[in-house]
């Protein structure tokens, strides 16, 4: 009995994953307001309720200009959350760049078993739009961690690495490493996405570091760490009544009055 080949092609749906496709439909993403990196992207933007890691060798570079449209769409109730940023927030820039500075949660933790601890709490509170982190020493558990909270409290986590975290292994849905393109541009290779491989990196341009009257967004924020006064970060309160913990312990920094609309801080 001779047998006679056939395509792939010709066989049912469903029967045959290609490599370079996507084995099933993935769940709709948050649009990242680059359409060049929504189309690669599973879902067609950021994906939801879970681990996003950004390994970059140094900040400034437009880390953060890549995730102005999802700060600026942060509206009360919700919170953004900062956990522990390499320096300190500055606010004009931030207004400038149009993000809602009252709506902003600054947490400032020294140790790093706090760092993590306040990531987990700020997702599983339901109270964050998006949390934002800095942290480079994390170990598998650790990560794993970090990952169930952001699927448990259905929150974004972006995590920010340096370059070398791509040697370990990682359980974040959606790994990038960021790099300084040309003409201002920023360089994206996807290193880790629930999806097929992606071998060329994207060339992303961004608007807010050129704008005429607009310092480099990522310079602008990183103002000099301060003396700050301690007010815990404690367990078992909502993110509101965090907030007022800090406004009435909390006093301000030996510095210039700031504008209104200065972010809330919680120091560790």
């Amino acid at each position: 009995m001779s047998v006679r080949p056939i395509s792939l092609d010709q066989l049912p749906a469903g029967l045959v994953w290609r490599g370079a496709r996507f084995a099933a439909p993935p769940p709709s993403g948050r649009p990242s307001g680059f359409a060049a990196l929504d189309a690669v992207l599973p879902g067609g933007g950021w994906p939801r309720g879970a681990l996003i890691e950004l390994l970059c060798e140094q900040p400034g570079i437009g880390e953060l200009s890549l995730l102005l449209p999802q700060m600026r769409q942060v509206a009360a109730p919700r919170w953004l959350a900062w956990v522990a940023p390499p320096w300190t927030p500055y606010a004009p820039a931030l207004a400038q760049a149009g993000v809602p500075l009252e709506r902003l949660l600054w947490v400032a933790p020294e140790r790093p078993r706090e760092i993590r601890w306040a990531t987990r709490q700020a997702l599983l509170s339901g109270s964050c739009a998006l949390v934002l982190t800095w942290q480079s020493e994390l170990d598998m558990a650790a990560l794993r961690r970090l990952q169930l909270a952001a699927e448990q409290g259905a929150t974004p986590l972006f995590l920010f690495r340096r370059r070398r975290a791509a040697l370990q292994p990682s359980p974040a849905a959606l790994r990038l490493q960021l790099d300084v393109g040309d003409d201002g541009e920023l360089s994206v290779r996807v290193l880790k996405r629930r999806g097929p491989l992606l071998a060329a990196p994207l060339r992303l341009a961004l608007p807010d570091r050129g704008r005429p009257g607009n310092t480099r967004f990522e310079a602008a924020t990183a103002a000099p760490r301060r003396h700050r006064t301690r007010a815990r970060f404690r367990p078992g309160l909502s993110a509101e009544a965090q907030v007022a913990l800090q406004h009435a312990v909390a006093g301000p920094d030996p510095a210039p009055a700031r504008p209104a609309g200065i972010p809330a801080r919680i120091d560790g």
